[in-house]
């Protein structure tokens, strides 16, 4: 009753996320499906047809142990705080952020050798809300004080003295901050509002017009989130 509990009060996207992200793990641990069926190769997806490749590599975040455990984490918290704060009312734009980010990094990941972006797509949520809660005070470990805007940096710091590459977190970093500038700070500057969640995404997560007529309203009088 209380993992019930806890399960449904994760909101929408969150839940669907991290669901599909445990799932395929186990899917995994247990041989019901292969690793190598879901990673990134962009020989197999342009040659083979193999298009689920583009969306399931998003969604294996290693085998079962702590770095698992770490990026579940992560993916969890921040992308619960951002659907519940600043995309609160407004799942079609929470799930149009993830859409672009994976959109970006698939993108860019011809250019490097990383096979499952699900880390750096975490990473970018981890970003976006740091920017956007930039008074918030953390803390590391009980080590160091420190603002929010530089948890993507320590994160970043801790990453590497554990031996992995900073690849990963670069890439999170890069795309989270174009989407932070496209969605946050270009139309405080110009008054233009370069993204626009699709209608069909409204329709999907069960948006009315008024409603998406007053969460397109409170999105201006509310950017930048804070």
């Amino acid at each position: 009753a209380m993992f019930q509990e806890w399960f449904w009060s994760m909101p929408p996207v969150t839940r669907t996320y991290v669901t599909m992200s445990t799932l395929t793990t186990v899917a995994c641990a247990l041989d019901l499906v292969s690793p190598l069926k879901l990673y990134l190769n962009w020989n197999a997806v342009t040659q083979r047809m193999q298009l689920w490749r583009m969306g399931t590599n998003f969604f294996f975040f290693g085998s079962f142990g702590l770095d698992f455990l770490f990026h579940m984490f992560f993916l969890y918290r921040y992308a619960k705080l951002l659907e519940i704060n600043s995309f609160r009312g407004r799942t079609a734009d929470f799930l149009f952020m993830l859409l672009l980010g994976a959109s970006m990094l698939l993108c860019i990941s011809p250019l490097t050798s990383i096979i499952f972006l699900g880390p750096s797509l975490t990473f970018m949520m981890v970003y976006v809300w740091a920017r956007r809660n930039e008074r918030q005070q953390m803390n590391f470990l009980g080590l160091f004080n420190f603002r929010a805007p530089y948890l993507p940096w320590v994160l970043l710091m801790f990453s590497v003295v554990l031996g992995s590459s900073p690849l990963i977190d670069l890439l999170g970093i890069l795309v989270g901050h174009v989407y932070f500038y496209l969605a946050d700070v270009w139309p405080q500057m110009s008054g233009v509002h370069l993204l626009k969640t699709p209608r069909v995404l409204c329709w999907l997560v069960g948006f009315s017009d008024d409603a998406l007529a007053a969460a397109v309203a409170d999105q201006r009088q509310n950017a930048p989130d804070n």
